[in-house]
């Protein structure tokens, strides 16, 4: 008996691009209206606001590539064991990574996302 392909079913892929959309509009937030804006840096200058602690946190995880390493990293996973969670997770944190300047690990990410589709999937009915 023949294993099927890696391949989400319908509900699944909802749930894959509803969470996936959440994660692009979250990252493109942080990017264009909190870390791009210079009005914002400049009005974070010695204040601590909730807006000011997650802008430098970000600033600071985008410097040391976590959200790059961190898509790069789900993806191996889901590439080595094909699950849709897994999935789930990759594909938001390599969305992240292609927004919020990331963008080598991030497509490397993707690109390993897509080979996923040709593995053999556990999970697979039939």
């Amino acid at each position: 008996m023949s294993q099927r392909n890696f391949l989400p079913g319908a509900r699944a892929w909802n749930v894959i691009l509803v969470l996936g959309g959440f994660a692009l509009g979250w990252a493109i937030y942080m990017r264009y209206a909190l870390v791009e804006q210079s009005a914002v840096g400049l009005a974070c200058l010695g204040v601590e606001t909730g807006t000011c602690t997650v802008r430098r946190t970000v600033i600071e995880l985008f410097g040391y590539s976590t959200f790059g390493i961190a898509a790069l990293a789900t993806s191996l996973v889901q590439l080595i064991r094909p699950s849709v969670p897994m999935f789930t997770i990759a594909a938001m944190a390599t969305g992240v990574g292609l927004v919020m300047y990331n963008n080598n690990l991030a497509s490397v990410a993707a690109g390993l996302l897509l080979i996923s589709f040709a593995r053999p999937w556990q999970g697979a009915r039939g």
